[in-house]
């Protein structure tokens, strides 16, 4: 089985830290690539010469490009349409939820304030048939939670 390709578009180094962390002890075979803004994150994955990942986590409040931008410009790309993209954000507005739902999203994650229940969260997460995520969720199902 080959090794799950990861990105983390996410602009805050703490998160990274954590997130990697976390992956880490998830003890799945995995690569990790952490992608600081929304820019970064586009011109990374239409770059011809990378890898596309089986698995985009991305921050909704970055700079100069949000996640909102990134997830309409991933849906509208002959390329990248059919990434799975998760949400991985501290909101918890039901406007924002709705946005992402709507906007295309795979699904949607609260970032934790506790490392045992991100380590579960992503557990759960990267433990679903990454192919699945190629089929539009239920409403009520796109919000992942403990």
């Amino acid at each position: 089985m080959k090794k799950i390709n990861i990105i983390l578009g996410d602009d805050d180094e703490d998160d990274h830290m954590i997130f990697k962390e976390a992956i880490n002890e998830i003890k799945l075979d995995s690569v990790l690539n952490m992608i600081e803004g929304g820019i970064e994150l586009m011109e990374h994955l239409l770059d011809p010469k990378s890898e596309l990942p089986d698995i985009v986590f991305l921050d909704l409040n970055m700079p100069c490009k949000d996640g909102v931008q990134c997830l309409s410009e991933i849906r509208a790309s002959e390329k990248l349409k059919n990434l799975a993209v998760i949400i991985y954000s501290t909101s918890s507005s039901p406007k924002d939820i709705e946005e992402c739902f709507f906007g295309g999203a795979n699904a949607y994650i609260k970032k934790q304030n506790n490392f045992k229940n991100l380590k579960t969260i992503l557990h759960k997460v990267l433990s679903l048939n990454l192919n699945s995520y190629g089929s539009k969720p239920n409403m009520e199902n796109f919000e992942i939670k403990i």
